[in-house]
């Protein structure tokens, strides 16, 4: 019987060349066609959620290679059930991520933002806050890929970076490292708090009103992970109250942020519509990702990177 790997996006011929050649047992597909198609799709590149038949008693799906690092959307408990590997894109997004994060830094840190809102309404005004990054006491709340390039970045800027991690185990590039249970009782120390965690139920509204109010009333609070880490009434109350100084978010609980939502009319917060992990060459740096593991695959029907744990959701 042919095998499928179904994609929910197209890649470039050379890519499709490579499959073949690692794969001859198995077609790239887009789209479903037929009824009895279902069971002979094996593996999939990303996942959407009119693909529920792929999780039906009678159904040959063995591995799913997201697109995303993050993969709090998926029925992870099914694949779990069904034993399907599941497999991410963390490390793809490392670079860009770390440079968007540090934009955000250097923009409060150099008054930025105060001069977008004057040029906005043409005001000439030097009244910004301003700082000096080597200065800054920066937390960054997750010590993975991610966290571990933005890390290494300020520390060649002159920055000595603390960062939270499950256990508070030693990560390099890291000044110092805490355990996500001490999160509340440190934060007070620190003018950037940055979130890079994945969603669990774990931290799921892990940034919560008791969570603000334990920070800096001068601090500055960073999401590029996941919008529901945050409760984000008690994040906008904060910023309201000048509770906190000011946030920088990519990610929020409801995509695309309503032009209702009072987070907009804020002149204390950057917005940017989900682009931290926009890469260029997406195609290049995702197949050398999943060519690796469909080698794997195909070899012994196990995958040698990037493998999610489906209990802990990463």
């Amino acid at each position: 019987m042919t095998k499928f790997i179904l994609s929910q996006r197209s890649f470039k011929s050379e890519y499709l060349d490579q499959m073949k050649k690692i794969a001859p047992q198995f077609q790239f597909i887009t789209e479903i066609h037929a009824k009895e198609d279902w069971e002979k799709v094996a593996v999939t590149i990303g996942w959407q959620e009119e693909w529920q038949p792929l999780l039906a008693s009678n159904s040959n799906l063995k591995w799913v290679q997201s697109i995303s690092a993050g993969v709090d959307y998926l029925p992870l408990n099914d694949f779990e059930s069904k034993n399907i590997l599941l497999t991410n894109a963390k490390g793809i997004h490392k670079e860009a991520i770390s440079e968007h994060v540090l934009t955000t830094i250097l923009m409060r840190l150099r008054g930025f933002n105060e001069a977008a809102i004057g040029q906005r309404h043409k005001k000439w005004s030097q009244a910004v806050f301003y700082g000096k990054l080597e200065e800054q006491k920066i937390l960054i709340i997750g010590t993975g890929q991610i966290g571990q390039e933005l890390a290494k970045t300020l520390k060649l800027l002159g920055n000595q970076p603390v960062g939270v991690n499950t256990t508070g185990h030693k990560v390099a590039n890291f000044e110092q490292t805490f355990a996500i249970s001490q999160l509340k009782s440190i934060v007070k120390q620190f003018d950037f708090v940055i979130n890079i965690l994945p969603l669990t139920t774990q931290t799921h509204h892990l940034y919560d009103a008791d969570f603000f109010n334990a920070m800096k009333h001068t601090a500055t609070f960073v999401n590029v992970g996941r919008g529901a880490s945050v409760d984000t009434n008690a994040l906008l109350v904060a910023l309201q109250k000048r509770s906190i100084a000011y946030a920088a978010l990519d990610v929020f609980e409801e995509e695309p942020l309503l032009q209702t939502n009072p987070l907009w009319q804020l002149d204390n917060i950057l917005i940017t519509p989900h682009i931290a992990g926009m890469v260029p060459h997406f195609q290049q740096k995702f197949m050398a990702i999943f060519l690796q593991n469909l080698t794997s695959f195909v070899s012994n029907q196990s995958v040698v990177k990037n493998q999610v744990d489906l209990k802990k959701g990463y």
